[in-house]
């Protein structure tokens, strides 16, 4: 009878939308693919805008794991392409700096998303003295996340994207047939349908050059 009394005790303390890294991880996921690829264009920089402030907070529930600094990256540098101007620099740093950061915790952590992510931002923000765009950062960074993950969707499509933006067509063809060939991702589902509309506008974007 006590032990069910301490039980009672027990579950009563514990709000019942108390979650966990995992389903908190897979809620800032969802949420980041249905303002990427369903939200009107007009009202996505609002969307992302509250989205990283719940970033936030999931990166504060979690302090000593890498996951939710990558994630709070890709929410930031994403509502820094809605967004534009000067604000959007701001964003952009602050997100290299969580990737940073997440690299030091667990480097291999989501499969190498923060090289992924890192590499991204190097190539498509602009160069010094404006911000801090580098192609060959770029590069060994986008390397690095294939050598961890070489079959993912995104680190092919956006080693792929960044030989389209390089010139090199032939090699950026082979990235993005590999990246639209990738295996589905459980619970990505609505990422995956949208990342592989954009593959496909590359590889159309290749069979007209």
């Amino acid at each position: 009878m006590r032990t069910f009394s301490l039980l009672l005790i027990l579950l009563l303390a514990t709000p019942v939308w108390a979650g966990s890294l995992e389903s908190d991880l897979a809620r800032i996921q969802q949420r980041w693919a249905e303002i990427q690829y369903q939200v009107p264009g007009d009202d996505k920089a609002d969307a992302f805008e509250a989205l990283a402030k719940e970033a936030e907070g999931f990166m504060a529930d979690y302090p000593d794991r890498a996951e939710p600094r990558i994630w709070r990256a890709i929410v930031l540098s994403t509502w820094a392409g809605e967004k534009g101007g000067l604000g959007a620099l701001r964003l952009v740093k602050d997100a290299r700096s969580q990737l940073e950061e997440a690299l030091e915790i667990d480097d291999s952590a989501l499969e190498g998303s923060a090289y992924t992510s890192l590499g991204s931002l190097y190539y498509q923000v602009p160069g010094w003295p404006l911000a801090f765009g580098d192609d060959d950062k770029a590069r060994r960074y986008l390397q690095k996340a294939l050598s961890l993950n070489p079959d993912g969707i995104d680190p092919n499509f956006f080693f792929g994207d960044y030989l389209l933006e390089q010139g090199e067509k032939a090699r950026a063809r082979q990235y993005l047939e590999r990246a639209l060939a990738a295996p589905a991702r459980v619970g990505r589902e609505l990422a995956d349908q949208g990342r592989r509309e954009e593959i496909r506008e590359r590889l159309a974007r290749l069979s007209k050059s």
